[in-house]
């Protein structure tokens, strides 16, 4: 019998807690996370859409997932995914992302902060939420996520974003915000390489910057201490 193609799901999402309570339960948390990555690959971004994807794509399922129930309203999968816990969703997911993704030597991964747009906070009223992304640019798909603390910046988060990554053999690009030596430390030691904007508003670094490009080191190599 050919093995399921979900089979890589289930095994990195069963981690995963269900909030909801055992006697009430009618979709599986499995047919629900499978349902949702399937749809949101093929370009929903809503809940309704997930559910249509799920409806129209029954058949097709249920070769690999029981659906005893049928698939879930919209409703079902907004209220499961509302209480899920966000860093344990996030953890299984990138487990699961670096399980299947192939990392090709000197692939591109970009490391970008943005804000999500219309992102509020939970329980605040005008707090934006800040993420740092890494994204692989030959695969689009991004590797991984960290959310920086409005008591805090991206100098913090990307650090703790790179090294939850496997950078060997991969060329990391990152804006002036990155360019700090305990950055270019961490993805030294995950044996990535780098390629750091530098800007002349950073204070003392732009000169020596210059100086060693126009009289490079003898073995032509720069480290993070240069």
């Amino acid at each position: 019998m050919t093995s399921s193609p979900f089979a890589s799901i289930i095994e990195h999402f069963s981690d995963l807690d269900d909030p909801r309570a055992a006697h009430r339960i009618e979709y599986s948390l499995e047919d629900i996370i499978i349902i949702t990555l399937c749809a949101v690959l093929c370009g929903a971004d809503n809940w309704v859409e997930v559910a249509n994807y799920g409806r129209s794509k029954a058949q097709w399922l249920k070769q690999w997932i029981a659906l005893p129930n049928g698939v879930p309203s919209h409703d079902t999968f907004e209220w499961v995914f509302a209480r899920l816990k966000p860093q344990q969703l996030q953890q299984c997911f990138l487990n699961w992302t670096q399980a299947i993704y192939q990392l090709s030597a000197g692939e591109l991964i970009a490391i970008d902060g943005k804000t999500l747009r219309g992102a509020i906070a939970p329980g605040e009223q005008c707090s934006l939420i800040h993420m740092v992304s890494a994204w692989a640019s030959h695969n689009r798909l991004v590797l991984g996520q960290r959310t920086v603390d409005e008591k805090s910046n991206e100098i913090t988060a990307i650090p703790e974003l790179l090294k939850v990554l496997e950078l060997e053999g991969a060329l990391v690009s990152i804006d002036a915000m990155g360019c700090q030596t305990a950055i270019a430390e961490t993805i030294i030691e995950g044996q990535g390489d780098y390629v750091l904007a530098l800007k002349g508003v950073i204070e003392g670094s732009l000169t020596p910057a210059a100086i060693k490009i126009d009289h490079p080191p003898k073995q032509g190599k720069f480290t993070s201490n240069q």
